[in-house]
């Protein structure tokens, strides 16, 4: 694979440039035989074929890689171990899906010379997240750009965050499937992805009839439990908010700032009818709810009481953490209009009925399968 960055300005490259070693080689290739993709704050990047070597940190960017169908062309990832051991109660339940997350280098704030040694085709993450990076600067960014591989990726629509002075002129927030697109054209799977894509209309349609037989919107707290409470938004823009902000609901702590941690006594007073723990998908959860549960003060909350207090996956997943993730976020919320979300002890994503199921798993396999 050959790509080159256009840069900022939207004009396209004359040319491709190939990596075999740090050194750069320049090699015309023919405009017929070159596609483009577009992503701020990158700009405009022509491919000659899709990438066989990707490089990815946050989990949005590597779980479209997957969705794609080439889990395979991933090096490396943040938090590999954790996070694939999450995505792995997610593929269960898709057949002829896996990914060998052993082998992928963990690269968060990685230092430069790791990106040497795995010698990437492409680099699918945001330049300016990365000169925000203890490591890094925007110097650093741009050797890694000319000398190994072009970078493409957008990972500050999570939370609308402020780029770098750098990258202010260029940035665009986009929705979650909006980068997914713009990915899918990358690795020229653009059929995957209207293939997922309008899966994901189904299940939207399916959630907003349902919303729509009822005027009840439960309150909802939203938070990470580690011994205590990290707080974060169900509504409003990010990508991290496209799992929650469909359902309408009420949240409970929506005058905390998002990653904030309060104690007990705040979330007692607050008392919402619903509890969603982020990142509680997994073994783990029954003593992670039990420990939430041995709280003394947590007795007084609604939702421990009427044991409404369920796991959800991660907020920085892609489009496959989506797909589940509104499935079993409107089982939990509105049982009657989308059936109950069934008894989880941990492990797998539950074997729902396929009654019972929002989206169907096998079209989605056959998606990511290349069968569309």
């Amino acid at each position: 694979m050959t790509a080159a960055l256009a840069g900022c300005s939207g004009q396209a490259s004359e040319a491709t440039t190939t990596q075999t070693q740090p050194d750069t080689t320049t090699t015309s290739t023919p405009d017929d035989e070159r596609y483009t993709a577009t992503l701020a704050p990158a700009g405009r990047v022509s491919f000659t074929d899709p990438p066989e070597n990707v490089f990815t940190v946050l989990l949005h960017h590597a779980d479209m890689v997957v969705a794609l169908g080439h889990g395979e062309t991933l090096n490396g990832m943040y938090n590999p171990e954790g996070f694939g051991q999450i995505y792995d109660l997610l593929l269960e339940r898709l057949p002829g899906v896996s990914v060998d997350w052993s082998v992928l280098a963990d690269t968060w704030n990685p230092d430069k010379e790791v990106l040497y040694e795995l010698d990437s085709d492409l680099h699918l993450e945001d330049p300016a997240l990365m000169a925000t990076m203890e490591a890094w600067d925007s110097d650093d960014v741009e050797e890694v750009r000319t000398a190994i591989a072009p970078w493409f990726g957008n990972s500050l629509s999570r939370n609308h965050s402020e780029p770098p002075a750098a990258w202010v002129d260029q940035y665009q927030y986009y929705t979650l499937w909006e980068i997914f697109e713009q990915v899918a054209t990358v690795f020229h799977a653009q059929d995957q992805y209207e293939a997922l894509a309008d899966i994901r209309r189904d299940l939207l349609n399916t959630i907003a009839a349902g919303l729509e037989e009822t005027d009840q919107r439960p309150s909802v707290a939203r938070f990470l439990w580690r011994g205590g409470i990290w707080v974060y938004p169900l509504n409003g823009p990010g990508t991290v908010r496209a799992h929650t902000r469909v359902f309408d609901a009420e949240d409970a702590l929506a005058d905390v700032p998002s990653g904030t941690q309060i104690d007990m006594e705040a979330l007692v007073e607050a008392d919402p009818d619903v509890i969603l723990v982020d990142g509680g998908l997994g073994p783990n959860w029954e003593a992670t709810k039990q420990e939430l549960y041995d709280e003394p003060t947590a007795q007084g909350l609604s939702a421990v009481a009427n044991d409404r207090v369920f796991p959800i996956g991660v907020r920085y997943g892609g489009p496959l953490m989506n797909l589940f993730q509104l499935e079993m976020i409107a089982k939990q919320l509105y049982p009657e209009q989308f059936g109950a979300w069934p008894t989880y002890e941990g492990g797998p994503y539950p074997d729902i009925a396929d009654a019972q199921q929002l989206f169907d798993r096998q079209r989605v396999a056959d998606s990511i399968n290349g069968n569309v």
